[in-house]
């Protein structure tokens, strides 16, 4: 897939009044037509990767002092002649100097239009520059670790790998369609199925993985349940350090979720408290509260049980336990500090804490990071984040069942090559070794402007 190389300009930093602002021009001809702009050096005359005092003018009239930054090609993120001037960070400078350009003949960037242009260069693959966008949205060092690791290639050499397999997967199947007259069979179909199923299950690892990673990009979910007073928005207000939330010993005080962030261990957690959970209730808003628990559960990663240590009995705690759906499951036991002397031996398998004094809190962090850093030692060291390549994962993954399907029916190598043409068509939807203007469209439109 081919483009043109005509000149594009965009803010490459945020919008706004700051100390400096970046703007950033790409594409055939930039570094003379920013020269004829600039006064100082003959930028046409200057090396790659140097930076240039001087003033950009129009006519007579003087924009502002400017540092140029140029970039020739292809030793730049674009492999375009490539410039960025910093200049004073105030709206009016930036429009003008953008102005300036426009009138040059330099157009204004689409969105993600600098990071397309690197993949159609040949920079980074598809994959790559998806997670471009991911490491600017970051906000938790693991999802910023993320991010880096998959733009430095990390996922896209796990495709590679599967997609070499398939290749040779198709390869000996295509030649035993060429000497299909001499009955001559290049693989066995015990090897072909073997073969198979050690794919699918990289594949259903991947797919798993994306459960961990889109918690990790949105934040991970973890619901605060149980029955009404327990000490649910106690427990959130301690974990926040902060009062989000009405205490009360009325029971049913909270009647809606509400949400407040922590960052543990560079992981970002979402918590959620949620209206108390009881079978029946007159109270109208609070039924919508205790449909939207419900709500809240079957997305949850984590889901936090609260019990009552000083009133509860065991099996009370148990009886709610069957009703709870959603992700992993934390059981705490609550106000350890006024239950009955046999009620900790009883919840032994709870964590207890007592969330009004803050203690067992500690303890209550360190699980949560657990639940979320554990993962398979067996599996692919890639965390997939992102949703579109979640999608195409599963297309692979289906085709190769088919496969799997097609040698235990003995169907013919014709039906067998297609359906995996269909798996590596998925995976090279990731890395772009296939695409369309259509689907880079929808993955680009979703970047800043100057990116």
């Amino acid at each position: 897939m081919h483009h043109n190389q005509d000149p594009i300009v965009a803010l490459a930093t945020p919008q706004g009044v700051s100390a400096i602002a970046v703007v950033r021009l790409s594409g055939k001809g930039v570094i003379g037509i920013v020269n004829q702009l600039f006064c100082g050096s003959d930028l046409t005359q200057q090396a790659s990767h140097t930076i240039h005092f001087g003033v950009i003018k129009k006519g007579d009239t003087k924009i502002d002092e400017v540092l140029v930054s140029i970039f020739i090609a292809p030793h730049s993120f674009t492999k375009e002649d490539s410039v960025e001037i910093s200049c004073h960070g105030t709206p009016f400078i930036v429009a003008q100097l953008i102005q300036l350009f426009v009138e040059q003949g330099v157009r204004i960037a689409e969105p993600g239009e600098f990071t397309k242009r690197a993949f159609l260069n040949g920079r980074f693959d598809l994959a790559q520059a998806e997670a471009v966008a991911d490491l600017i949205a970051a906000d938790s060092t693991l999802a910023h670790q993320t991010a880096l690791s998959q733009m430095r290639g990390g996922f896209s050499s796990e495709l590679q790998t599967l997609r070499k397999a398939l290749c040779h997967f198709a390869a000996m199947l295509a030649l035993e369609l060429d000497f299909a007259e001499e009955d001559v069979a290049f693989l066995d179909r015990k090897d072909l199925k073997t073969l198979a199923d050690k794919l699918i299950k990289t594949l259903t690892l991947l797919i798993d993985s994306f459960q961990l990673g889109n918690a990790i990009k949105q934040g991970v979910s973890v619901v605060i349940v149980g029955k009404p007073n327990v000490g649910k928005s106690t427990l959130l207000n301690v974990l926040l350090q902060e009062e989000r939330a009405i205490v009360s010993p009325i029971a049913g005080t909270t009647r809606d979720t509400i949400e407040g962030t922590l960052h543990l261990g560079g992981i970002r957690f979402r918590f959620v408290d949620t209206a108390g959970l009881r079978e029946t209730t007159s109270d109208a808003i609070e039924a919508i509260g205790i449909e939207r628990t419900k709500q809240q559960l079957s997305k949850a990663f984590i889901v936090l049980y609260l019990v009552d240590l000083s009133h509860m009995t065991f099996r009370q705690a148990e009886a709610d336990l069957v009703a709870l759906g959603g992700g992993a499951l934390l059981k705490i036991g609550n106000k350890m500090d006024l239950a009955p002397p046999d009620a900790l031996e009883k919840f032994k398998d709870y964590l207890c804490i007592a969330a009004q004094t803050g203690r067992g809190i500690a303890q209550l962090k360190d699980k949560l990071l657990q639940l979320v850093e554990q993962k398979p030692t067996d599996g692919p060291a890639t965390i997939v984040i992102n949703a579109r390549h979640y999608d195409r994962l599963q297309k692979s993954k289906q085709a190769l069942e088919a496969v799997i399907i097609g040698l235990e029916q003995k169907r013919s190598n014709e039906l067998l090559v297609v359906d995996i043409n269909r798996a590596l068509h998925a995976l090279g939807e990731i890395t772009g070794e296939i695409t369309t203007e259509e689907i880079l469209g929808e993955i680009f439109s979703k970047f800043c402007i100057g990116k």
